[in-house]
């Protein structure tokens, strides 16, 4: 099972990076050559869960249509905007939306939020889901009851306010009302510095590889973060670019 982050990114991507798989509304969905090698891991590892590894597939299949349906969310809303947004990459952590909503406050809180409510919406009818299943085979009852599962996971784990993370980009849009973009990416990032730090200490007690690498990953990106609202302190924008 992955902790799975989901992070909206204005760079876009070398295409190197992945391997296109399908279009849909002109978002091309590509992934990542090492999904396949921690699909396989993940699989053997937790094969003895279910009566046949088949279901370990569709358990891995089911949590990447959960994390790809999250990313639409981010890219349909940034279109809604009148932003840019044609590329979604899967990868072993999960998802990136490489999304540009306007530089307005506004755009950037939508663009966001819309994922972590992709999330809200599938745990009602994952409930319907895991009723409707109550007296199927074990097998299903158990890939229902952890799909919904980890879509609670992926929910709560988004909203937390630490950069780059869902909640610490919402925390962003939020301040950027009050203190304008540069001073408000400047606060989420080192949130995102604090919240790394806190997450590998805790993968470190807890022998926790795939926390540590989301620690360092979160870490990466607040510090990306970090340097880009020094450059835009230095950015003049116009008086009506916070609204």
């Amino acid at each position: 099972m992955n902790d799975s982050p989901s992070a909206a990114s204005a760079p876009s991507r070398p295409a190197s990076l992945g391997w296109q798989l399908f279009t849909i509304s002109g978002i091309r969905v590509s992934i990542h050559w090492s999904w396949f090698l921690v699909a396989v891991y993940e699989i053997q590892t937790r094969r003895g869960d279910y009566s046949s590894p088949v279901w370990n597939l569709a358990e891995y299949l089911a949590l990447f249509g959960m994390v790809l349906l999250h990313e639409f969310g981010h890219a349909f809303a940034c279109r809604m905007t009148g932003g840019q947004a044609d590329e979604i990459i899967l990868w072993p952590l999960g998802g990136v939306a490489f999304v540009r909503p306007p530089a307005r406050p506004g755009a950037l809180l939508w663009s966001i939020a819309a994922g972590p409510l992709v999330n809200l919406l599938l745990v009602p009818c994952l409930a319907l889901l895991s009723m409707a299943t109550v007296d199927a085979g074990a097998d299903m009852r158990k890939l229902v009851h952890t799909v919904s599962f980890l879509n609670l996971v992926l929910l709560i784990f988004n909203i937390l306010p630490v950069y780059p993370l869902d909640g610490g980009q919402i925390l962003r849009a939020l301040l950027w009302f009050l203190i304008g973009p540069a001073r408000s990416l400047m606060v989420a990032a080192v949130i995102g510095i604090l919240g790394a730090i806190v997450l590998g200490i805790f993968a470190w007690m807890k022998s926790g590889i795939w926390l540590g690498v989301v620690a360092v990953f979160i870490l990466l990106r607040s510090l990306d973060g970090f340097r880009q609202a020094r450059s835009l302190s230095c950015t003049v924008y116009p008086p009506d670019a916070f609204r």
